[in-house]
């Protein structure tokens, strides 16, 4: 018996390593895939409002257009705020490397050796091929949208046919686990993407108005960065939090003001991310922190940026999932955010 359970679950455990193997090395296939099966997730209830008093294929149109241009509106605006850092970063390469060596200079005259070998590799170039490749990789992701697009246009249009395939005796009682879970799925994410486009665009606002009042070169694209980043948890607000500072050391020169600009843009973060947000999604989303953070770094490491921002819906899914299976309600109670598990199934 002892031996049979060990195979069992050596056996899983290899197949979960090449599963995530295969997610992987086919990362340009299966990124766009599971992206657009929340696409379809999000927008199905538009689709199916649209088609009561539209033609199936009209309203496939008008959705299409409308998910496609939102898509396109977050990724262009990520895009946009790098090309134009990227931009001021070449015209001002030379401040940063004076302020770099001014900085390890302090450093080595208190007795932080470490800063000279730092101080001889350091190169502005580096940081400027940086930040022009992200802006690049933003750029690029058109063969990423056509697959999206494809997956998304093909799957709205099986929805109702599957949905039926799933009901059918043959099925049973996988079939009625799978729709509920896909409805509740469903639900959870709509409103995690409200709730989350709320802030992100609150987001790309304040810190838009709060670099146009502290003086900060590049207000706009500030904005638009936080905007676009506050869709992946904990390290979009990071990144969108530290250029900042940095750039601001360069502008000003002082580091009293970056120190002003970074708690400042950590309290606007603060505020919209771990008070408004919570209060708006309510105890039915909630996920464990750690949970988030794991999610976020695994699916960025598998896929890049597009696994950043769908880390969490997938993380989502899984709960999900696991809450519709009784032999993994434990699952969906650990990752669970709140002490009411809710792992008691959809």
């Amino acid at each position: 018996m002892q031996e049979a359970g060990g195979s069992r679950i050596i056996g899983s455990t290899a197949t979960g390593i090449l599963v995530l193997a295969l997610l992987y090395v086919a990362q340009s296939i299966f990124a766009p895939l599971i992206f657009s099966l929340f696409v379809i997730a999000l927008v199905w209830p538009c689709q199916a409002a649209l088609q009561r008093f539209l033609p199936k294929l009209l309203a496939l149109l008008i959705t299409l257009s409308v998910t496609m241009i939102a898509i396109v509106a977050i990724g262009s605006s990520v895009a946009w705020g790098f090309g134009r850092l990227a931009q001021w970063l070449f015209v001002n390469a030379d401040r940063f490397q004076a302020i770099y060596v001014n900085w390890t200079s302090w450093l080595e005259e208190h007795g932080l050796a470490v800063a000279g070998p730092l101080a001889d590799r350091f190169d502005v170039a580096w940081l400027v091929g940086f930040v022009q490749g992200m802006a690049g990789r933003l750029n690029s992701f058109a063969g990423f949208a056509v697959l999206v697009f494809i997956f998304i246009m093909l799957g709205l249009l099986e929805v109702e046919d599957f949905t039926k395939r799933l009901v059918v005796p043959a099925a049973q009682p996988y079939g009625t686990r799978i729709l509920v879970a896909n409805r509740m799925l469903g639900a959870k994410l709509r409103r995690f993407m409200i709730v989350r486009t709320f802030a992100s665009i609150l987001t790309g606002l304040v810190v838009w108005l709060f670099a146009l009042g502290a003086g900060l070169e590049l207000a706009a694209a500030w904005g638009a960065i936080a905007f676009a980043l506050n869709y992946i948890p904990f390290l979009g607000p990071f990144v969108a939090t530290a250029l900042p500072t940095l750039f601001a050391i360069a502008q000003f020169e002082a580091w009293q003001t970056a120190v002003v600009i970074f708690t400042s843009l950590n309290f606007i973060q603060f505020i919209i991310g771990s008070y408004l947000e919570p209060r708006l999604t309510g105890a039915s989303l909630a996920i464990s922190p750690f949970a988030v953070i794991f999610s976020v770094f695994f699916w960025s490491f598998m896929w890049g940026i597009s696994g950043a921002f769908i880390g969490v819906p997938i993380l989502i899914a899984f709960i999900v999932y696991c809450a519709g299976t009784p032999s993994a309600m434990w699952i969906a109670a650990l990752l669970s955010g709140s002490s009411r598990a809710e792992a008691h199934g959809p």
